[in-house]
C-alpha cells in the first residue's frame, strides 16, 4: 500500500445507509420500493452499494457491448460482497451527436455528477468507451470524491482492407484523400467501409478512445492491463469482473479519486501520452479533469513535461500497427515500464490496486518491439504535445509532432482563410481556389463557442488541386479539435479563439504565417498596429443561441486553453448526501 494513503476503519456507516440503514418511515419508503426488483432484506444490511455507471447506448455504438460487460462487473461486486446497482448515464458518441460530441461532454459530466451524488451509492465503476464518455464520467467522479474505477469497453479488432490493416479514422481520412486524388474509385471506398469497423469496440488506432483509456489507466484509476484488451478479448470480460470485485474493497478503504489522481499522477499520464502517440483531445480532457480535481494543470505543464518523451509506440496514425498488436506486446504497463527505467515516471503513485504505478507494471515484458520499440529507436524523437505561442495565439495551440511531416515543422507561407466551416466546405472543392502546397490554410469559428461545441473539423482534407500533384499534408491552423486517428501537420485549440475576438479572427488571405515547432512559435507577420486596428473593427459573425443548453453552453463554457469546462463546474463540490424530503 502507498504510504500516501491510509484505509479508512471498517465496517463504517456508508452513505447509501442514510437511504437503507434503519427503520424510518423514510428508510422503509427507499427501500421498501427498491426490494421490488426481489432484493431480498440483508443487502441492505450495510454492504457497498456499487453504482455501475453505464454508458451503453444503440447510439453509441462503440460502447454497445458495454451492456453485457456490465454483467461481469456486477458478478465481480457481488463475489466481494457489495450490492451492485446498474445506473444508465448520458452517452455522447463521437460518430452520432451534432453539432459534436464535445458539446456535450459538460453536460454529460454535470448529469453523472448529480447521478452519483443524487443515489446511494457508495463507489462508482464508470463503463466507457466512446471518446468524451471517458472524460465526461471522470469529471463527474472527480467532482463527487466517490471510490470510483474505470473499465472500458477496449477497441475493435484489426481492420483489413486489400491485404493492409484499416485503421479506424486514419483510413477514413486517407482513403477519402485518395479518392479526390484520384487514386482510388468511389465503389472501393464503399467496399473499404465494410472492413473499417468489424467488431465490437472502439476505434482501433490511437486515436481518443484508445488514448482516453490509456490515460484512465496512467492516471491510475484502471486496474492495469486495462486500456488495450480488445472489446472481444474473453481477458475484457475478465478485467470487467476483476474491476467489479475491486470496486467494493475500493469503498471499505475509502480510496476515493483524490487521493489517485494527484498531481504526480497527471505527470504520469501527459508523458505517456508523449510516449503513446496519443491524441491531442487528451489536453483538453486531462486539463478538465483536473480542474475537477483542484490540481492546477497547465499548457505550459503539456509542454514542459511530454517534450523530451519519445514516442515508442508503433501504432496508427503516428506508425504503422493497431489496438491488437499493441495489446498482444505488453499494452500500456510496459510502456510504464519504459518511462520509470527513463526516469521519467512518478513511481510511488497511487493506483486503484492500492498499489504504486511502479509495483504494478515493473515486472511488465515487451513481447514485440516493432510494436513497442526500444528506447534507442524510438518513432519520433521528441513526441509529446507541442505547445506553440505568439500573436498569432497569445493563449496557446498545440500540435502533435508525432503525426505532422517533419519537413513542414518549420514553414512559412501565405494563409489561404476560410470564415467557417461553411466556408471551407463551399470553396475547397473548386479549381479556381488559389492554394498549392506552400500556403497555410487557416479555419476560424471553430472553437468551444464558434462551432458551438470545437467539432474535430482542424484536420482540413486538402484541395483536389493539390492532392492529385502528389502533396499529402499541408500547414493547417484553426480554433478546432481534430480527431485522435487523424494525422498532418495541424496545428489546433488556437487560443483565444476566433469566436472570442482571438487574433485568429482577423487572419486575411494573403497574410504570412510563420510556424516554428522547434521553437514553439506561432507567428502573424503582421505589424501590430495593424493587427490592433483590426481587432478593434472586427465584429463577432456568430449568433447568440437564445435558450435552451445551447445558450447555457455559450454563456459558461471556457477557452480551449484550461479545458473548455464550464466556469460553475470547477473543483470538487463532494459527496455529501441531500436532505429527504419524505
Amino acid at each position: 500500500m502507498s504510504k500516501k494513503f491510509t484505509p479508512a476503519l471498517w465496517p463504517r456507516k456508508l452513505r447509501s445507509q442514510h437511504w437503507y440503514g434503519g427503520n424510518s418511515r423514510d428508510t422503509i419508503y427507499h427501500r421498501g420500493w427498491l426490494k421490488n426488483q426481489g432484493y431480498p432484506h440483508d443487502l441492505f444490511d450495510g454492504r457497498p452499494v456499487i453504482g455501475i455507471m453505464n454508458t451503453w447506448a444503440d447510439l453509441t455504438p462503440c460502447n454497445g457491448h458495454l451492456r453485457e460487460l456490465a454483467e461481469k462487473v456486477k458478478a465481480g461486486v457481488w463475489e466481494a460482497g457489495g450490492f451492485p446497482v446498474e445506473v444508465p448515464v448520458f452517452s455522447a458518441s463521437e460518430n452520432t451527436y451534432r453539432p459534436t460530441a464535445m458539446m456535450y461532454r459538460n453536460l454529460a459530466a454535470m448529469a453523472v455528477e448529480e447521478a452519483m451524488r443524487g443515489q446511494p451509492i457508495d463507489g462508482a465503476v464508470l463503463m466507457v468507451g466512446c471518446d468524451k464518455t471517458t472524460p465526461s464520467l471522470l469529471m463527474g467522479a472527480a467532482s463527487t470524491d466517490i471510490p470510483s474505477i474505470v473499465v472500458t469497453g477496449g477497441p475493435m479488432l484489426n481492420g483489413w482492407f486489400q491485404g493492409e490493416r484499416v485503421g479506424s479514422g486514419t483510413h477514413l481520412w486517407k482513403f477519402s484523400e485518395a479518392v479526390k486524388a484520384g487514386e482510388m474509385t468511389q465503389e472501393e471506398f464503399l467496399e473499404a467501409e465494410q472492413s473499417m469497423s468489424r467488431s465490437s469496440g472502439t476505434c482501433n488506432t490511437m486515436g481518443t478512445a484508445s488514448t482516453m483509456a490509456s490515460m484512465a489507466e496512467a492516471l491510475g484509476m484502471a486496474l492495469s492491463g486495462n486500456a488495450a484488451i480488445p472489446a472481444v478479448d474473453s481477458r475484457r470480460r475478465v478485467m470487467a469482473q476483476m474491476t467489479g470485485r475491486r470496486i467494493v474493497q475500493m469503498v471499505k478503504d475509502d480510496l476515493k479519486p483524490s487521493d489517485i489522481m494527484t498531481r504526480e499522477a497527471f505527470e504520469n499520464a501527459i508523458r505517456t501520452n508523449g510516449a503513446i502517440g496519443g491524441s491531442t483531445n487528451a489536453v483538453i480532457h486531462l486539463l478538465a479533469i483536473a480542474g475537477r480535481v483542484g490540481i492546477d494543470l497547465t499548457l505550459d505543464d503539456w509542454d514542459r513535461l511530454g517534450r523530451d518523451v519519445s514516442t515508442i509506440v508503433n501504432l496508427m496514425p503516428s506508425g504503422k500497427y493497431l489496438m491488437e498488436e499493441f495489446f498482444y506486446a505488453g499494452g500500456l504497463p510496459v510502456v510504464l515500464k519504459r518511462l520509470g527505467e527513463a526516469g521519467l515516471l512518478n513511481k510511488d503513485a497511487l493506483t486503484v490496486s492500492g498499489q504504486s504505478m511502479w509495483d504494478e507494471v515493473k515486472d511488465a515484458r515487451n513481447w514485440n518491439e516493432d510494436v513497442i520499440l526500444p528506447a534507442d529507436k524510438p518513432l519520433t524523437e521528441h513526441g509529446g504535445i507541442a505547445v506553440l505561442r505568439g500573436n498569432l495565439a497569445p493563449g496557446g495551440a498545440v500540435l502533435k509532432p508525432s503525426a505532422a511531416s517533419p519537413h513542414l515543422m518549420k514553414h512559412r507561407g501565405p494563409a489561404v482563410v476560410f470564415e467557417d466551416i461553411d466556408d471551407y466546405k463551399a470553396r475547397i472543392n473548386d479549381d479556381a481556389l488559389e492554394i498549392d502546397e506552400n500556403s497555410v490554410m487557416v479555419l476560424k469559428m471553430c472553437g468551444p463557442r464558434g462551432y458551438p461545441g470545437m467539432a474535430e473539423v482542424g484536420n482540413m482534407g486538402l484541395p483536389p488541386k493539390v492532392l492529385k500533384k502528389g502533396i499529402t499534408d499541408m500547414v493547417r491552423i484553426s480554433d478546432a479539435r481534430m480527431s485522435g486517428t487523424a494525422y498532418g501537420t495541424v496545428v489546433l485549440h488556437t487560443s483565444p479563439e476566433a469566436a472570442r475576438g482571438g487574433p485568429l479572427a482577423i487572419v486575411r488571405t494573403g497574410d504570412m504565417i510563420e510556424l516554428d515547432v522547434e521553437a514553439r512559435r506561432l507567428h502573424l507577420d503582421v505589424p501590430d498596429a495593424e493587427i490592433a486596428r483590426r481587432l478593434a473593427e472586427w465584429q463577432n459573425p456568430a449568433p447568440v443561441p437564445n435558450g435552451g443548453y445551447a445558450q447555457l453552453f455559450h454563456e459558461h463554457v471556457e477557452g480551449a486553453d484550461t479545458g473548455a469546462d464550464f466556469d460553475f463546474l470547477k473543483g470538487c463540490r463532494g459527496r455529501e448526501v441531500g436532505k429527504d424530503s419524505h
